[in-house]
């Protein structure tokens, strides 16, 4: 009786064994994962095994950083329901496309900024780094290289809707009736769109293609600033576009049938 009672409690022994095995692989791949991360990462798992009450990082709601602590606070209630997982791959897509643009070319006519509803790259036509020629939807080498360098880079990620808007600024570059502020816009989006295209990006991931002509001007700039004269491509997290009712399950805007090619 006494043989028996020693090998039953000698035959559970091997599953606290176990358990510390996998307790101890798994902190080893925690580990690993840690040291391969880069320095914004580590600094926000370390607040947040200090503080799991509080942002992941300092200035920002969520995994994002943002220098605004006010627009945080008020895009705090819009965050909530977009992964971290999605968040990440947002700002991991920023990082790259700013680090490749940086080591090609000047991008001063290059803005790329996250938002509560995804990324949101804009470029500018400006006079001394023109995308376009001028009163055209024709791009200059510079902006043909500018689309397919993005395009390069967002064809790695399938699961952005993408939307692509023109602008212009006040004093329109255009003149006349029949071919205004509103055809040159659109014609401009368009052809934005078939460079991303014809570089890689699916068809399918296109929901948008619009001209605002000079309607909506850049935050913080005049109307007639020539930084309004730009082309936006968003790439919007699949949680906000199903959060906009129905458009996003409607077909795209028509565009001219007419724009060139470039």
């Amino acid at each position: 009786m006494k043989k028996k009672a020693k090998h039953a409690h000698h035959g559970g022994s091997w599953k606290v064994a176990y358990a510390d095995f996998v307790t101890a692989m798994m902190a080893l791949f925690l580990c690993l994962w840690l040291t391969s991360q880069d320095v914004k990462i580590k600094e926000a798992v370390e607040r947040a095994f200090r503080n799991p009450f509080s942002n992941v990082t300092k200035e920002s709601v969520g995994i994002i950083p943002n220098n605004d602590a006010s627009a945080s606070y008020k895009q705090q209630g819009q965050f909530q329901s977009i992964s971290a997982v999605e968040m990440e791959t947002m700002r991991h897509l920023s990082d790259d496309l700013s680090r490749l643009l940086k080591q090609n070319e000047d991008v001063s006519s290059v803005k790329i900024s996250l938002t509560p509803e995804g990324l949101n790259i804009n470029i500018f036509d400006r006079a001394q780094k023109p995308i376009f020629h001028p009163n055209t939807p024709v791009f200059t080498d510079y902006g043909a290289w500018v689309f397919r360098t993005l395009a390069w880079e967002i064809s790695r990620y399938t699961t952005f809707h993408i939307e692509i808007e023109g602008h212009t600024e006040a004093k329109s570059e255009a003149g006349g009736e029949t071919h205004g502020k509103w055809e040159l816009s659109t014609e401009r989006a368009n052809i934005a769109r078939r460079t991303l295209v014809d570089s890689g990006v699916a068809d399918k991931q296109i929901f948008k293609v619009s001209g605002f002509a000079d309607k909506s001007p850049m935050e913080g700039y005049e109307p007639d600033d020539e930084v309004n004269r730009r082309v936006t491509v968003l790439l919007k997290l699949k949680e906000s576009v199903q959060a906009l009712s129905a458009q996003s399950d409607q077909p795209a805007p028509a565009t001219t049938n007419d724009t060139p090619k470039n």
